[in-house]
């Protein structure tokens, strides 16, 4: 005998308050640093520099959707493409497996036969990008036979020195820019969109770090570049444009890492702002290449399944089983996209959280700065701890959602980085390098230049990017964060620099 529903229901509901139990047993570490649940953290534990920040609501809905066992990507991952793509403002997210997946579909993107053969991203063709950063963000740009070109860096914000663009730029070759905001920091979006709509390029951002950074310019300068209205969500600031980080471009990618301003485990998305055509391109290319859209079991929904003719085949064959590109399958799990779901309610106070912890630390850290820098967000000319930012004279600010909390031992410092890490580590601290450095000296791409010479281009030194590889780290900002965390931080590398 089968049991009904309700004895199922009832059942289901007595297992999530276990669980319920069990995650706040188990998992109390875990939570914000503003739940009081949170145990106390005590000098000698260690200190990630980025951590998963959940309580039982994202567990629950893990194991709910578990129970039900879809599985592959549906329901749930429908709600949270629906629901991400409100929050930012775009037209369409598409839920990936990664980060890096995402930067490979939107890269890719640009290559389908369905973009017409003067935007199309060919063989051989120039996408300008920087050199210090993370390697997927440029390695999909060598894997679809382009060109990166690798300009230099603001060693300040870690983003794209833009006084190279116009050098860099080659007619007919030069077809799309390609940039992460770096460690939470939106680069210089004026000046990147107005040279993309100049030469009509393509602008691809990598939003992984910076998920929920905002960029405000004037109305007059954001209605120059077809921009004229805010993001969603955000409080109207009379005579400025402000929008997300991820909405100015074509397409943007996030990653939900655990280390990124929220998580699903393993997963990403890729941001369509405008175009439904590139939404199909993006989706088909994650989807095996397919040129049907019904989503998993989901048939005919086009009302012609069997009336196609596409490529070759027969009249009617069948539509689900028709690939219009050389595809991939690089979908999440439905489970991950209901931990995403819960995950994007706590997003603004994980937001308001980096923004409070890296003030906290800049304020505390103030009095190293005889021998150590401290980031700027792009448009800031200086700070200090009683006005904040100052700001150049473009009427452009940056508000920073900060993936870390970046440090730059200076060159007549009387210790090395790698004394500044060592006692990070050895005091419990947990630090990161500005990801790659500077990419051109990895050794992948050390080997890539042998073999192919003409894979990349470097036209200018790279001398601040060598910069934050030989003299950047970064700690954290993330919302798991309490005040004692940061105390012992500010106590500890503080002692360090005094000794000096």
């Amino acid at each position: 005998m089968s049991p009904n529903s309700s004895s199922l229901e009832a059942l289901k509901s007595h297992i999530l308050e276990l669980t319920a139990e069990y995650s706040r047993l188990a998992h109390s570490s875990n939570r914000a640093a503003t739940d009081p649940l949170k145990p106390t953290w005590n000098k000698g534990d260690p200190i990630p520099y980025a951590a998963r920040v959940f309580n039982e609501d994202e567990v629950k809905a893990a194991v709910s959707t578990t129970l039900d066992f879809w599985l592959t990507l549906g329901h749930e991952g429908t709600c949270f493409e629906g629901e991400l793509s409100s929050f930012l403002g775009v037209r369409h997210s598409l839920l990936t497996n990664s980060g890096s997946s995402a930067n490979l579909l939107a890269i890719t993107a640009l290559t389908s036969s369905k973009i017409s053969q003067k935007k199309r991203l060919n063989k051989g063709d120039h996408v300008i990008t920087v050199a210090a950063g993370f390697p997927t963000t440029v390695a999909p740009i060598i894997q679809n036979g382009a060109i990166p070109i690798f300009l230099d860096v603001n060693p300040k914000t870690a983003n794209i020195d833009t006084t190279q663009l116009e050098s860099a730029y080659c007619p007919g070759k030069t077809k799309a820019v390609v940039l992460a905001h770096g460690l939470g920091i939106p680069f210089n979006i004026y000046e990147i969109l107005g040279f993309c709509r100049k030469y009509d390029l393509w602008l691809i951002e990598d939003n992984c770090d910076a998920l929920g950074s905002t960029y405000s310019m004037p109305v007059d300068l954001a209605n120059k570049l077809g921009v004229f209205n805010s993001s969603p969500g955000l409080k109207p600031q009379p005579g400025y444009i402000t929008r997300w980080t991820g909405t100015w471009g074509d397409i943007s990618t996030q990653s939900f890492y655990p280390p990124h301003h929220m998580t699903m485990g393993e997963g990403g998305a890729v941001n369509i702002v405008q175009s439904n055509l590139l939404k199909k391109v993006v989706e088909s290319l994650r989807d095996w290449g397919r040129d049907c859209w019904c989503p998993s079991g989901v048939d005919n929904s086009c009302s012609k399944r069997f009336d196609w003719s596409l490529g070759q085949l027969p009249q009617g064959y069948d539509h689900k089983y028709t690939y219009s590109h050389l595809g991939y399958n690089l979908k999440p799990l439905d489970i991950q996209a209901a931990i995403g779901r819960i995950q994007l309610t706590r997003l603004p106070e994980f937001i308001a959280a980096r923004r409070s912890n890296w003030d906290y630390l800049r304020k505390g850290l103030n009095s190293c700065s005889e021998f150590l820098s401290f980031a700027l967000p792009t448009h800031a000319t200086a700070w200090s701890p009683d006005a904040g930012f100052f700001w150049d004279d473009t009427g452009c600010t940056t508000d920073c959602s900060w993936f870390g909390f970046m440090i730059t031992v200076k060159p007549d410092a009387p210790f090395t980085r790698t004394d500044f890490v060592r006692h990070l580590d050895t005091s419990g601290i947990g630090s990161r390098m500005f990801f790659g450095g500077n990419l051109v000296k990895q050794p992948a791409f050390v080997n890539l230049a042998l073999q192919y010479p003409d894979s990349f281009i470097v036209p200018a030194a790279l001398t601040s990017s060598d910069i934050l590889m030989n003299s950047a780290v970064f700690i954290g900002t993330y919302p798991g964060l309490t005040s004692s965390m940061l105390d012992y931080e500010i106590e500890q590398i503080k002692s360090f620099v005094e000794a000096y």
